[in-house]
């Protein structure tokens, strides 16, 4: 993946990213992308109230993962680095 191919699929996993943040943020949190690998995992940040949520393994799956694999089926996985 080029440095240009690899900004583009961040921004649109961002934007992708939009259907579940408004459910994070009831609860005072949000996520972040911080990068998507060759291998195209996204690797996000909780923020807020998220990261120390013990809901988050729960919300990664159901939510953020399903609503990206659906939205960029290209997307293989997705890791919280906090």
């Amino acid at each position: 993946m080029t440095p240009d191919e690899k900004q583009d699929l961040i921004a649109k996993v961002d934007i992708a990213l939009n259907d579940v943040r408004p459910h994070l943020a009831i609860d005072g949190g949000d996520i972040e992308v911080l990068n998507v690998s060759d291998a195209k995992i996204v690797e996000i940040k909780w923020l807020g109230a998220c990261s120390g949520c013990s809901m988050t393994a729960m919300t990664m799956k159901a939510g953020v993962e399903e609503t990206l694999k659906r939205r960029l089926p290209e997307i293989t996985g997705v890791v919280a680095v906090n």
